[in-house]
């Protein structure tokens, strides 16, 4: 069969290595899968599809440095996955049977006890019995920490493939953001970072759900799921009729061929990739250092990172082999695995080496302070009509005495006329347009801090340069904040006295539990703001996929959901918002609402502020394009995340609902949140076109021009 298209050449600078062990491996592996029934008889494999799939083979190139028995257990875990993946095609997807489908799914999770003792229901297929069996084999090996989170990864594994059925359901195809989002569950790869930790060493719980971490596997995770998507285009979308592919899902999206779209794939993960090494080089180092970790715990964190490697290149080695891929003209750039007969030079050897090169450091090439002109503004996708708070006017004047009693118009950073430009009050009033005047006052007083944090660590700690007093006024801010009645800071300027302000008046009466929650949300804010100050210092333009996720931090969009859920009381169970539409939902309005930030923002961050963190920016610089042309990309995706806000809405909710059996007073209080949500997103696009802060004579007027000769010292907290 012809292929669709030239796979293109990839970037991998890890050489792949073999276990020793593989014939053991594969041995092991076709007995186990014969005893768990996954073989003759079960009317999805026979032996031979097992030994064309070769996954004895994968696991030995993915971890080749484990011992025997490890390896063949994880080998076994691999014959798992993929079985359950075909097994849940041939009996689900191709029916397609959402409810029998769903009822499958539900037991899986009872075949994985934290606690090992707990009994266990009788299996009643081979995927059953398989999980049982390896959950029992593989646990007693590992911490309580480390079975929670590979117990997750599964279930996100598993569950995501009814959002997979529902998309051929209803012939959809994603939106890139969504796709890799959901991809990352579905493919697995989280899950294979956890056998990862089995097989080199498990990482500490201290920094496990750090940001470094966190990047490590979503970056791996991205990597293997975008390398499989250009492996298996012809399998999945041409014989299966899969629609969760990410070659077709930039097809689509950019309306170009099919080449292109896998060109552009190839891209995306070297570009990923580039991320991967830049965080296991530059943010793991740091967070060591931040933490105080133990030299044994930082050599585990080590052997986790190049265990990651390992797969990469393992992974990438076995595709090209495998007989369940599309692989003739499959090659690495890689120069000592290519290049290597008669007729090769070192010419050639350096073109390769350029080429990676160039793809590396065009994201450290951006000249600052680049002439833009007034920001260009689009036709916006809005279906949802702006209403204000009648209380508008006096929250405009509580606010401005407000922010002068904190201290926010005596630091050089704002005076009147900059507050006046935000008008943060009108944001407030359009965020929530029913909110008592007390609420109303709280809610701008609370973007008045985030605003203003927002506008002082760059202009006082980027021109500086100076990242370790940022980080000190982000420890100090989270100490802030008290959980459980601890000892507070005395403030020494407006943001920490805001923060003490807000933090009291917001939780009254929250539970200790709530606290926290509001705490990490603002904590999430304000360390984003240190990573955006990094990336400036390295004059580093982000990779498009840590910008969008990180973007929804910078914008303070976990701490807006969360006042907003609190509204809600405890109606709705804490597990309809961890579910994937709810997730889904919040997700697509929060990018809607960063990138019309960043359509709106673009002269001023550019022009005036020499900054690097603005959706449009990171298109040009990644795809090489001019101003209008990123523009229009950005807005395709703007108006393709609203779409997804509004068919989350209209279908994946009800389903859930259903699902849950949600009571009366739980589906009121859901569709509340969404009635937030929407005049959340109509408020942000109101507030952008209406105020000041974002119009060119504006910024003629006060682009700012001059710093703080010295902020107000933020002494760092006593260590221990």
């Amino acid at each position: 069969m012809t292929q669709p298209f030239e796979l293109p050449h990839f970037y991998m600078p890890y050489p792949a290595r073999l276990n020793p062990h593989v014939d053991e491996a594969r041995a092991h592996s076709t007995e186990w899968a014969r005893a768990m029934g996954m073989l003759e008889g079960s009317g999805i494999w026979e032996q031979a599809d097992l030994e064309a799939h070769d996954y004895g083979l994968l696991c030995a190139y993915t971890h080749p440095d484990c011992d025997g028995p490890a390896l063949s257990l994880i080998t076994d875990w691999y014959v798992w996955v993929f079985f359950f993946d075909d097994h849940f095609l041939d009996m689900f997807k191709r029916t397609p049977d959402r409810a029998a489908g769903k009822a499958h799914l539900d037991r899986l999770p009872l075949f994985m006890p934290l606690d090992l003792s707990t009994p266990l229901p009788e299996p009643c297929n081979p995927v059953e019995a398989g999980l049982a069996d390896l959950w029992a084999r593989t646990v007693p090996a590992m911490s309580q920490e480390w079975r929670r989170r590979f117990a997750v990864a599964t279930e996100h594994l598993l569950n995501e493939s009814m959002w997979e059925l529902s998309n051929i359901n209803e012939g959809r195809i994603a939106n890139p953001v969504e796709y890799i989002e959901m991809r990352r569950k579905v493919g697995g790869a989280p899950w294979s970072a956890g056998l990862v930790e089995y097989a080199t060493a498990e990482v500490p719980a201290s920094v496990a759900e750090s940001r470094p971490l966190r990047v490590l596997m979503e970056t791996f995770s991205d990597g293997v799921h975008l390398r499989n998507d250009l492996f298996s285009y012809q399998r999945e979308v041409e014989d299966e009729g899969e629609l969760s592919n990410g070659v077709l899902v930039l097809e689509k999206f950019f309306g170009c061929t099919t080449q292109e779209a896998a060109d552009t794939v190839n891209d995306i993960l070297t570009s990923r990739l580039h991320q991967f090494e830049h965080t296991a080089l530059t943010e793991v180092p740091a967070l060591a250092l931040d933490k105080g970790l133990r030299p044994d715990e930082v050599a585990a964190v080590a052997a986790y990172t190049k265990g990651l490697q390992d797969w990469q290149s393992g992974g990438h080695e076995w595709h090209m082999r495998s007989s369940r891929y599309m692989n003739e003209g499959a090659t690495s750039t890689a120069p000592w695995q290519k290049l290597t007969g008669p007729g090769t030079s070192a010419s050639d050897i350096g073109a390769l080496l350029a080429s990676a090169a160039a793809k590396r450091l065009r994201a450290y090439t951006h000249m600052p302070y680049e002439k833009v002109g007034p920001s260009l503004l689009p036709d916006f996708h809005m279906p949802f009509q702006v209403e204000l708070s009648p209380h508008l006017d006096r929250a405009r004047h509580t606010l401005v005495e407000w922010t002068r009693r904190m201290g926010m118009l005596s630091e050089g950073v704002w005076d009147e006329d900059k507050l006046d430009s935000c008008d943060l009050a009108l944001c407030s009033a359009g965020l929530d347009p029913d909110a008592t005047p007390e609420a109303l006052d709280l809610s701008a007083a609370w973007l008045a801090f985030g605003t203003y944090g927002d506008d002082y660590y760059p202009l006082v700690y980027g021109h500086r340069r100076d990242l370790a007093a940022a980080r000190s006024t982000t420890a100090r801010l989270s100490a802030c904040m008290p959980v459980d009645g601890e000892d507070t800071i005395v403030p020494v300027n407006a943001m920490e006295r805001s923060l003490l302000d807000l933090w009291a008046r917001t939780t009254t009466g929250m539970t200790p539990d709530q606290r926290r929650t509001l705490r990490e949300a603002v904590d999430a804010m304000t360390e984003s703001w240190v990573w955006e100050l990094s990336n400036q210092l390295q004059n580093r333009v982000p990779d498009p996929v840590d910008y969008l996720e990180m973007r929804r931090a910078t914008f303070g969009s976990d701490l807006t959901l969360s006042l907003c859920r609190m509204g809600h009381g405890p109606a709705v169970p804490p597990e309809i918002y961890r579910s994937g539409p709810v997730r889904s939902l919040e997700n697509a309005a929060i990018d809607y609402a960063c990138l019309i930030n960043d359509v709106f923002s673009y002269q001023k961050e550019i022009e005036y502020e020499g900054e690097i963190h603005n959706a449009i920016l990171v298109v040009q610089n990644f795809f090489g394009c001019d101003y209008p042309t990123a523009l229009g990309i950005v807005h395709d995706l703007m108006t393709q995340r609203m779409r997804q806000f509004e068919h989350v809405i209209a279908h994946e909710l009800p389903v859930l609902y259903d699902d849950f059996d949600l009571s009366a007073e739980a589906r009121e209080a859901m569709r509340g949140y969404v009635t937030d949500l929407r005049n959340w997103l109509a408020g942000i696009l109101n507030w952008h076109r209406e105020v000041d802060r974002y119009k060119a004579a504006y910024l003629a007027r006060r682009a700012h021009g001059f710093l703080p000769d010295r902020p107000p010292a933020a002494p760092a907290l006593p260590v221990g």
